[in-house]
């Protein structure tokens, strides 16, 4: 019988010879030398763990003290205030605010941004309760100078150039500062506008300048109501009711000598329907931002709703009234002769939005040359069999591409190229045939409308994903696609996986 015991004193080996005497203390020598070992190898084991943290020990970031916290916190909301009162997707306002944290000393921040806040979340370990800050953003206004500040001065940020004093000052100064045009030149815009869609529709001269009177005047109506802080639904039944019987009127008179008269309400209602958040609507809808996105489109389906109501309201005064019906032009073909008219067209349009959205010179330009490009892709494919649906959504996917490509490297926001760029596409005509033809026509049509419908969602999904498609071009090699899950027109080329809608 082999022997098993451990010799405690001298550590010697056993020989076998007390096998067979003393059993019991034999037995209980082992025990007693296992269970010794064992509560070594334990005593070794707790002294080499890893210290248990207390409930006094920091957990996480360690954030600087308060004041500097809620002055960071206030700088990115600002400048996310900005961003979205401009009509900057909730993904971009996102990215900017986590971006901006992170430069400036906020290492872990929570944005949820919705259609009227932003409201941002500042974690400061397991010992500091979390601040949270709140900004509403209580007005939207087109100021597309403003708008490329602010990402100029986000990109400094982030780069490591300014301070968060610096950025304050900065921002307070680009805040405060008035339109960098005097609100006359944005009316001829907006009446440059109306002018160069009818030239795009087929009108010549004479409406032209007609289209560009009575838009002039629609905006000047708007801005005193704005005055008396009407809201923008009436204000759309006021631009609409007006345009719609001032084109009558001109009409009544033979002011004109042309077919085409009722040209004028079409390039008017292009213009109202310029100033809404669509392709914002639509961003924020494939960007997973859902509550965002409803915002938008309830705010574009009201607007619509009020110019739908102002201009059937003004057809059917009309037929009170007892003036002249007006027929529905048919919709001009585009044929190679007229290509090289339709593209002159879009870029005076597109160049004439962004003057009236305050772009600077630069954007102007660029927005042009995205408008002639969206221009010349439409007229060619409608030179096809594709449809006016599809030929707006190549054309606007184009459009946001050359954008998203070009818009920075140029120092020109992203959100300038594509909206001012489709800009010269938006189906005004189609919209006023639809009207007349449920305000006017027994027959009750709406597949005309529908089809506006469908062209709007197509120049608005398209330009999205252009720019989409421009960010593995603009950044090489795919790199940003790893990175990014959707499109940015404005702010940091971020990712903004953290955040709640």
């Amino acid at each position: 019988m082999q022997c098993e015991c451990v010799w405690l004193h001298n550590g010697a080996s056993c020989d076998g010879s007390h096998a067979t005497q003393g059993g019991p203390n034999v037995s209980v020598n082992v025990r007693t030398a296992r269970l010794r070992q064992r509560v070594r190898r334990q005593i070794k084991a707790v002294r080499t763990r890893e210290p248990v943290a207390t409930a006094h020990d920091a957990i996480g970031p360690q954030p600087p003290d308060d004041a500097t916290v809620n002055f960071v916190l206030d700088v990115s909301l600002r400048l996310g205030e900005v961003q979205m009162s401009s009509g900057a997707g909730a993904s971009d306002v996102t990215a900017t605010i986590i971006a901006l944290t992170t430069a400036l000393g906020l290492p872990q921040c929570e944005v949820d941004v919705i259609f009227t806040s932003i409201t941002v979340t500042c974690h400061r370990g397991t010992t500091m309760a979390p601040v949270t800050a709140l900004r509403v953003v209580r007005s939207r206004s087109l100021d597309y100078t403003r708008l490329t500040a602010a990402e100029i001065l986000v990109h400094k940020i982030v780069r490591g150039n300014i301070d968060a004093k610096a950025a304050h000052l900065e921002l307070q100064a680009m805040t405060s500062a008035p339109h960098p045009y005097p609100r006359w030149v944005a009316t001829l815009a907006w009446g440059g506008l109306a002018a160069f869609i009818t030239m795009i529709l087929g009108g010549g001269f004479d409406i032209a300048i007609v289209a560009m009177v009575i838009s002039a005047v629609v905006d000047r109506v708007g801005r005193r109501l704005n005055r008396y802080q009407l809201p923008f639904f009436y204000q759309q039944i006021v631009g609409g009711l007006v345009a719609t019987l001032s084109a009558m009127a001109v009409v009544s008179s033979n002011l004109l000598t042309t077919d085409k008269p009722t040209l004028l309400v079409a390039a008017a209602i292009t213009v109202l329907l310029s100033g809404l958040s669509t392709v914002s609507a639509v961003q924020d809808a494939i960007t997973g931002y859902n509550v965002t996105a409803a915002g938008r489109i309830v705010e574009t389906i009201l607007m619509s709703a009020g110019l739908i109501a102002g201009v059937v309201l003004a057809l059917k005064i009309a037929v009170l009234l007892g003036l002249p019906r007006t027929p529905l032009p048919e919709v001009v073909g585009t044929t190679p002769q007229r290509l090289p008219l339709i593209v002159l067209g879009s870029i005076g349009a597109a160049a004439c939005f962004a003057l009236a959205s305050y772009s600077t010179f630069r954007g102007m330009a660029v927005a042009g040359a995205a408008g002639g490009i969206g221009g010349a892709v439409y007229g060619g494919l409608m030179l096809t069999d594709i449809g006016a649906v599809g030929a707006s959504a190549f054309a606007a996917a184009l459009v946001g591409f050359c954008g998203g490509v070009l818009a920075r490297r140029l120092k020109v926001t992203p959100l300038v190229v594509a909206v001012s760029g489709i800009t010269p596409l938006l189906p005004g005509l189609s919209t006023y045939r639809g009207l007349y033809q449920l305000g006017v026509e027994r027959s009750g049509d709406i597949s005309t409308i529908m089809s506006a419908i469908g062209i709007g969602l197509a120049l608005a999904a398209g330009v999205v994903l252009g720019e989409f498609l421009a960010q593995p071009v603009r950044t090489g090699l795919g790199r940003l696609e790893r990175k990014l899950s959707g499109p940015r027109m404005a702010g940091p080329l971020e990712p903004a996986d953290r955040r709640l809608d």
